[in-house]
C-alpha cells in the first residue's frame, strides 16, 4: 500500500524474540534482504527506563518512555534525560502522562511534558489497552481537544486503537492524532484464522501440519488487518 510503517515492540515481545538486538538486527536484515522502499520506524512501546537505553543501544528508531507510575515531577525529569540522549542520536521519543486505561490524564501534566521537547505524546482521552467493554462511554473529545491546545502542533498518540468506531477514529485524526497503536485486533483475525484452519482439519491433511502451513491463515488475517488501519487512517501511498 505504499504506506510508513511503524514496527511496534513491548518489552514483553523484545524479551519473547531474545532481545531488543535480536528485533532490529532482523528487521534491518529484513529491509535489506527484501527491499524495503517505505519509511520503516522501530519503535519500544511502552518502555521502562531501562528497556529506553536497551532500545537506544540495540538501533532502535524510535522509544516510547512509560513513566506514567512516576510521580509527574519524577516523569519529567526521566524524560528531560532521555530527550537530550534521542536528540543526540537522532530517535524520536513519545511520552506518557498518567495512565492509559480508564482514567484520563491531567492536561496541565501534558502541557508541562509537551515543553520538554518530546517528538509525540500519548494522551489518555478515555481509550483503554485491549478489547473495549460493551458499556465503554467513547473517546472524551473534549479532553482531546484541551491537550491540543497545551500542546499545539506535537503529534498525539491514541493507545488502545482496536475495538474504537471507525468515526471516533476519523475525529480523533482530524484533532491531532498522528499515531494509533493496534495489536489486539491484530492477534484476534490471527487466532480466529488459526482456529477456522484446524477446526477444519486441515492441519490433518499433507503436510498440514507445517508451522508455515498452520500459521498461514492467521498471519495473512494479520495483514488484512493492517491492510484495513492502513486506509483507515489515512497512510496508504503516504511513503
Amino acid at each position: 500500500l505504499n504506506s510508513p510503517v511503524i514496527l511496534g515492540v513491548s518489552e514483553g515481545a523484545g524479551k519473547y524474540m531474545t532481545g531488543f538486538k535480536t528485533v532490529a538486527a532482523m528487521v534491518k536484515a529484513m529491509d535489506e534482504e527484501l527491499g524495503i522502499t517505505v519509511p520503516v520506524a522501530l519503535h519500544l512501546d511502552h518502555g521502562t527506563y531501562e528497556a529506553c537505553y536497551d532500545c537506544i543501544d540495540a538501533g532502535f528508531s524510535s522509544i516510547m518512555f512509560d513513566g506514567s507510575h512516576y510521580p509527574i515531577e519524577e516523569n519529567i525529569e526521566k524524560t528531560k534525560e532521555l530527550v537530550k540522549i534521542c536528540k543526540e542520536k537522532g530517535l524520536s521519543l513519545e511520552a506518557e502522562v498518567g495512565s492509559i486505561g480508564g482514567e484520563e490524564d491531567g492536561v496541565i501534566g501534558m502541557g508541562e511534558c509537551a515543553d520538554l521537547g518530546v517528538t509525540m505524546l500519548a494522551a489518555g482521552i478515555g481509550n483503554i489497552h485491549g478489547k473495549y467493554p460493551a458499556n465503554w462511554p467513547g473517546l472524551s473529545f473534549e479532553t482531546l481537544a484541551a491537550v491540543k491546545e497545551k500542546v499545539g502542533n506535537m503529534p498525539l498518540v491514541l493507545h488502545g486503537g482496536t475495538g474504537i468506531p471507525e468515526d471516533m477514529i476519523k475525529k480523533a485524526i482530524s484533532l491531532g492524532v498522528a499515531k494509533i497503536n493496534v495489536n489486539t485486533e491484530c492477534q484476534l483475525a490471527f487466532a480466529a484464522a488459526t482456529r477456522k484452519y484446524i477446526e477444519e482439519g486441515k492441519d490433518l491433511e499433507g503436510k498440514g501440519f507445517d508451522p508455515r502451513k498452520l500459521l498461514a491463515p492467521g498471519s495473512e488475517a494479520i495483514k488484512e488487518t493492517v491492510r484495513e488501519k492502513i486506509n483507515l487512517f489515512g497512510s496508504a501511498g503516504k511513503a
